[in-house]
């Protein structure tokens, strides 16, 4: 299956079956961009819902998830909702994001959860203590997004480097001052293992989330033809159980500096309490 992501790219495919179309909703903005919260009340579902099946052009989306938990609707009445829009067709699976064990378990009691996406990585590996083992018990998938970290672990960056405003790592604890040179000298002990394999930091990185099972599926974005390309490679990376331990040698959990949002956001992170 084909990933979408673009409004309209359904009737250039043509065959909807051809793609898999996630959508994640709730978040609120201005029409200055600013951050007014989260609304994910059952009417709200539904509305955002049918903005998205307008916009993309398709009767039907495939996995439909809360962005975050909404701290002012119990997660079973927004999981409820979208088994409503599951029930009448215009929904095919339910997702979750950024939500913790506890959560995990009250939504997958409303209506079966197909998966979680949440930051997994070398340096984001939080999941591994409580959430990953809940999602096995209970049959549930995830899609691990920030697997180099923004950049981090990318074997591309430099702490010279010129930010756009508004970029993310311009404010991210991870990407500042000491934090960053620490972090930085983390990937430089990861090189040595993929310059061996014959393969680039990022390759490696990518390899070691999807080594930690056939359920956790990462997902990599890129702004650049070469860096896809670099990121497909990492199919190519086999790590046996020597490489999993030599990375773990160099990059132990909580190895990394600065938490991966800043202060306020990781206040919005059910995953994170």
């Amino acid at each position: 299956m084909q990933p979408l992501g673009r409004a309209g790219e359904v009737e250039l495919l043509g065959d909807r079956d051809a793609v898999t179309i996630s959508v994640k909703f709730g978040a609120l903005r201005g029409p200055d961009r600013g951050w007014l919260g989260y609304d994910t009340r059952p009417a709200a579902v539904k509305t955002a819902l049918a903005y998205s099946l307008a916009r993309l052009g398709t009767d039907h989306i495939d996995v439909y998830r809360p962005s975050r938990l909404d701290p002012d609707v119990p997660i079973e009445e927004t999981i409820g909702a979208i088994a409503e829009m599951v029930e009448a067709g215009y929904v095919r699976h339910i997702g979750l994001s950024e939500v913790g064990a506890d959560t995990i378990r009250r939504a997958a009691a409303v209506h079966p959860i197909s998966d979680l996406q949440i930051e997994y990585s070398l340096v984001s590996r939080g999941p591994e203590a409580d959430i990953l083992p809940t999602l096995r018990e209970l049959g549930i998938g995830m899609t691990a997004y920030g697997v180099l970290s923004r950049g981090l672990l990318s074997g591309h960056w430099s702490p010279q480097r010129d930010l756009a405003a508004g970029d993310f790592r311009s404010f991210s604890p991870r990407f500042q001052g000491e934090n960053l040179e620490h972090n930085l000298a983390l990937v430089e002990r990861l090189r040595g293992i993929a310059d061996e394999k014959n393969a680039t930091v990022a390759q490696v990185a990518i390899a070691w989330v999807a080594s930690r099972g056939g359920d956790v599926v990462p997902l990599v974005g890129a702004r650049r033809r070469d860096r896809r390309h670099e990121a497909l490679g990492a199919t190519d990376i086999a790590l046996t159980q020597d490489d999993l331990d030599r990375i773990e040698d160099v990059l132990p959990t909580g190895a990394a500096v600065g938490s991966r949002y800043a202060e306020p956001l990781m206040a919005d992170l059910d995953s994170e309490r």
